[in-house]
């Protein structure tokens, strides 16, 4: 008659399956069974691959659990990560008089537009330089400010915004810059 090894006192560390004759140890998913046939020890499931989370994986014993860094929440698939609005959440320390502008993984805070002399504010972002104004002579008739968000993981080269110049004053001629901000040369003119 079969002796059933598995009842009373267990010889595995986790699971005893009886066999004919013998047992057989068996491990909680997350664990392993060790040389010895009998011990299970935690599975490092973060080693396997590189691809369970998208930012950074944690092993505890039978498992791992996926974190996202600063500024992201993890979403319901647990794995992934995506970034917190701070502007929309109203969570942000910028001033009544600055602008929220949420980038990846924070915010900034936009100072409002402030003209240099001689050019005057026409609105919350474009600055004009009068003509009977004598240093404005070879100066641009306006300025204009706008801020864009660039969602990353666009495929590149691709163009980001379009300006027209336009016939309105004769005589007038345009030079179409990057005045800063491409130090690293990832931005061009066509």
């Amino acid at each position: 008659t079969d002796v059933n090894e598995c009842t009373g006192e267990n010889p595995c560390t986790q699971n005893c399956v009886n066999t004919y004759g013998s047992f057989l140890c068996r491990c909680e998913p997350g664990y392993e069974l060790e040389a010895d046939g009998v011990n299970c020890s935690d599975m490092d499931e973060c080693s396997f691959s590189e691809f369970l989370c998208q930012h950074e994986c944690m092993n505890e014993p039978g498992s791992y659990y996926c974190v996202c860094p600063s500024g992201y929440i993890l979403l319901d698939d647990s794995r992934s990560c995506q970034d917190i609005n701070e502007c929309e959440n109203r969570n942000f320390t910028c001033t009544s008089q600055q602008t929220c502008f949420n980038i990846q993984g924070e915010y900034k805070c936009l100072d409002p537009v402030r003209c240099e002399d001689p050019y005057i504010q026409i609105n919350e972002n474009r600055c004009m330089c009068p003509a009977e104004n004598p240093g404005c002579r070879d100066q641009p008739f306006t300025v204009l400010y706008r801020v864009m968000e660039m969602v990353s993981g666009r495929s590149v080269p691709s163009d980001i915004f379009q300006m027209q110049a336009t016939t309105r004053y004769p005589g007038a001629y345009y030079i179409f810059q990057i005045k800063s901000g491409n130090e690293g040369r990832e931005f061009y003119m066509r």
